[in-house]
């Protein structure tokens, strides 16, 4: 209730309860009862203007009011719709950027679908080339093991059918050589037996073939143009002595002739120039024979004919028996057992073909 309509009540109960209270006697002038009861008239006028007054008063204040709080309602209300349309801005914006993080986390896990897929082809392309390098490495070991028994088997053949040592120290150069690039470490002791044999041919006093060939051949050749020993030259003892003074006489006594008519002297110079041809062509043959001791008997043979039948103090002599004497200081020395590292490598690589055969029935069993 107002204070309008508080006020109306409180003067209309006064008013009634003046009328109601028990009126004292009148004995006052009916002049002065026509003036009270027109102040009372105006005094309820003015009341009742003052108390319309302020109802009207009031209902501007709640109009002003009112007003406010619609202007004010209009404001939240607009601030409102303002907020829901930034709402659903950011709900569409949200549901957007949700949108992209999902697309995004597609993305993401099918680009880590292939680097794992990337990651598994780079492992099995780096064992594929392991294992390429290992077959690589294995090819390679096995391809320069087996140039190296081929040079070890051509220096022991080539040693045993033509005794050529210098051939055969080449093809053992070369085998070690191949077995330096090996690998593999088993096979690094086999290169001390290669050196052995390789040393041992070194000492053997290897023959030049070829030299030693040719001086035979130009000494057989320069046979028949050298001097033989005079045939009257008579030592300076047999001068002196009694026996030589007889046999003079006897020879003039008894002449002795060869029945074929030749002269002495040209028979016995043929007959010396061929056995020292001879032994000179033996000594070929033993020299292509490799027969050291037939060869040193054949050319000492033939050096002690030239002594003999020859003029010692001719250079051509002197000459000869120089080339003689130098092949017989450069003979070859004993033969050489070759085939020691040859066995040795074929043992080494039976050995290495065996172990993966047993590595693999190890790990086959339980």
């Amino acid at each position: 209730m107002s204070q309008d309509d508080s006020f109306l009540d409180s003067g209309a109960s006064a008013g009634a309860r003046s009328e109601t209270s028990p009126r004292p006697a009148r004995t006052t002038s009916p002049a002065r009862r026509g003036s009270g009861t027109l102040a009372v008239a105006l005094l309820l006028s003015l009341v009742a203007v003052g108390g319309a007054g302020y109802v009207g008063w009031r209902q501007w204040q709640q109009e002003q009011g009112s007003a406010a709080s619609h202007a004010t309602v209009d404001a939240l209300k607009q601030r409102v719709d303002t907020l829901e349309s930034a709402f659903s801005a950011s709900d569409s914006e949200r549901n957007l950027l949700r949108q992209r993080l999902g697309d995004a986390d597609q993305v993401n896990r099918s680009l880590r679908e292939e680097v794992l897929g990337e990651a598994e082809r780079t492992r099995n392309l780096e064992d594929a080339v392991a294992k390429l390098s290992e077959k690589t490495l294995s090819g390679h070991d096995a391809m320069l093991l087996d140039e190296t028994e081929s040079l070890l088997r051509m220096a022991k053949e080539r040693y045993d059918l033509f005794h050529d040592a210098q051939g055969a120290l080449a093809a053992y150069a070369l085998a070690d050589q191949a077995l330096a690039a090996v690998n593999d470490g088993a096979f690094s002791g086999l290169r001390q037996s290669i050196g052995a044999e390789r040393d041992a041919l070194t000492k053997s006093k290897a023959v030049n073939l070829d030299t030693a060939l040719t001086t035979l051949s130009n000494l057989r050749a320069s046979m028949m143009a050298l001097p033989l020993k005079p045939l009257d030259a008579a030592s300076s003892d047999a001068a002196s002595s009694g026996w030589s003074r007889i046999m003079g006489a006897l020879n003039n006594v008894v002449k002795v002739q060869r029945t074929n008519g030749a002269p002495l002297s040209v028979a016995d110079a043929r007959f010396a120039r061929e056995l020292t041809a001879i032994d000179l062509a033996q000594a070929q043959a033993a020299l292509l024979a490799s027969d050291r001791d037939a060869y040193v008997a054949a050319l000492k043979r033939a050096d002690g004919g030239i002594a003999a039948q020859f003029d010692a103090g001719a250079a051509p002599v002197q000459q000869a028996r120089e080339q003689l004497s130098a092949l017989i200081a450069q003979s070859p020395g004993a033969p050489v057992q070759l085939g020691a590292a040859l066995n040795e490598l074929r043992n080494l690589r039976a050995v290495h073909a065996l172990k993966p055969a047993s590595a693999s029935s190890t790990g086959a069993k339980p």
